[in-house]
Parts: C-alpha cells; sequence; structure tokens
C-alpha cells in the first residue's frame, strides 16, 4: 500500500468518525427531549441511544461520542433533558448518570466488538450491564457528591429507572440486530 493511499484511507476514516460523532450527538439530543419529569432526575431516551451507539460504534467511537456529547452541553448547546446547555446539569442531581454515559457506551462497545452484538441475548447482557453502570454512577453521585445519602438516592434515582432500564435494554438488543439487516439490504 502507498503512502497516498494509506494517507487517503486516514482521512476517509477520521472523516468517517467525525460524521459519526456528529449523527450521534445530535441522537442523544433528540433523545434527551423526549423526557419524564422526575423530581430529581428527568427519565429519558437518552440511556437507550448511548447503549446503541456504544454496541454500534465500538468502544473508542462510541466512548468519544459520549465526550463530544458532554463538551456540547458544557459549552452551552442545549443538548440535555429540557431546553438545558451549560455546566449546570454536568455537577447538578444528572452529573453521575452523563459521566456514567462514556463508561457504558465503553463498555458496551468493547463487549459488542468481543462478540456480544451477534446474538439479542447477549447484546441484551452487554446492554443491561451499560445501564447497570450508568445507574451506579448517577446512584453514587446523588449519595455521595449531592449529598442525598444511600437510602434516598435509592428511592429517587434507581427505583423509578428499573422498569423502563428493562424496557430500554429490551428494545435495543431488539433495534440494533434489525437496523444492521436494514443497512445489510441497503448495501
Amino acid at each position: 500500500m502507498s503512502v497516498r493511499s494509506v494517507s487517503e484511507s486516514a482521512a476517509t476514516s477520521l472523516w468517517r468518525g467525525a460524521v459519526l460523532v456528529l449523527l450521534g450527538t445530535a441522537l442523544l439530543a433528540l433523545s434527551a427531549k423526549v423526557n419524564l419529569p422526575l423530581p430529581y432526575v428527568p427519565m429519558t431516551l437518552q440511556t437507550l441511544v448511548v447503549l446503541m451507539i456504544g454496541a454500534a460504534y465500538g468502544s473508542g467511537l462510541g466512548a468519544a461520542t459520549m465526550i463530544a456529547y458532554l463538551a456540547e452541553g458544557a459549552i452551552g448547546v442545549p443538548v440535555f433533558a429540557g431546553p438545558v446547555g451549560g455546566l449546570a446539569p454536568l455537577m447538578g442531581p444528572t452529573a453521575g448518570y452523563l459521566f456514567g454515559f462514556v463508561a457504558a457506551a465503553f463498555v458496551t462497545g468493547w463487549l459488542a466488538e468481543r462478540g456480544w452484538d451477534r446474538s439479542i441475548v447477549w447484546l441484551f447482557l452487554a446492554m443491561a450491564l451499560g445501564h447497570i453502570i450508568i445507574l451506579a454512577a448517577g446512584f453514587t453521585w446523588l449519595a455521595y457528591g449531592v449529598g442525598l445519602g444511600a437510602e434516598k438516592a435509592w428511592l429517587v434515582g434507581i427505583v423509578p429507572f428499573i422498569a423502563g432500564t428493562v424496557v430500554k435494554t429490551a428494545l435495543g438488543a431488539a433495534l440494533l440486530p434489525a437496523g444492521r439487516r436494514i443497512a445489510d439490504r441497503r448495501i
């Protein structure tokens, strides 16, 4: 392979990655707008999109997409739940969940890279683990960062999300393979 073809391949790969990151952050922003307001943390479709991005993009690009999303929000782009951007969501009650997105996308992507996305059951387990990571980060931040204590953090930061988490995990495990089959037919 010539030096020119290697540099063209690298440029194409970089361009493709940038487009995927922008598409991913746009999908995350849209998923944040579909929300059910709760007292401390709204229930959104974000975790579904986070885990689908992780599984579809892989560990590196999945985590990079989450970091780009957090950066967009931090500079004031209204990508978070509600018409919100800026640093407040990254320091308030939602911060643990938001930062948990990075680790969850990475882990789900890492498992997908090892074949966990080849079966709905294994993909469900990979996405369930991603949800556990997000909920654990959110719980920890609510309990100790915000100072709610473990019991209240459990009641407001975990319990209201259990049923939705199961549904979103099942939906993601079914949608991703279906989406790939559709994409394969079009190519």
